[in-house]
């Protein structure tokens, strides 16, 4: 049986249907961001030479969720690894498989870049997604800090 829905690169089309999705996640995490910083990550997006790049799940309506990530070296591998900064689904498609598919569609497109390893962070309270990470790997153990320059 075929998804509903496929994985793709983000394209200039889906500005609506992304500032929507984008909305939505900025309101789970009850966050306000400046719309110029909303802007400037949309150009980015769609930047070949920006690190940062999104992988969209398109089925009707639209768009239903998106994964951004970008690249970066590592001390820890000769090359570099993938960060999943961003994965949303849109409340009326959860349940699809949608963030799995998009975290399967992620890790294949970092192996054929040729990085070395993909990894993300969650709030240690958002007991759906921390179910569906833990489905796919362990928690490492490790906590992130966030200090603002």
């Amino acid at each position: 049986m075929s998804q509903p829905f496929e994985i793709r690169d983000i394209a200039a089309a889906d500005k609506a249907d992304w500032l929507g999705l984008w909305s939505a996640y900025l309101a789970f995490y009850a966050v306000t961001l400046d719309p110029a910083v909303t802007d400037h990550t949309w150009v980015r997006l769609l930047d070949p030479a920006s690190a940062l790049s999104a992988r969209v799940a398109v089925g009707s309506p639209g768009l239903l969720g998106f994964a951004i990530h970008l690249h970066h070296p590592s001390t820890w591998v000769p090359g570099d690894d993938c960060y999943l900064e961003d994965l949303f689904v849109a409340d009326t498609a959860r349940g699809m498989g949608i963030g799995r598919a998009l975290i399967d569609d992620l890790q294949a497109v970092a192996r054929r870049q040729g990085r070395h390893r993909l990894y993300w962070h969650t709030d240690r309270d958002n007991r759906r997604a921390r179910a569906l990470y833990d489905s796919i790997v362990p928690d490492d153990g490790h906590v992130r800090y966030r200090l603002k320059l």
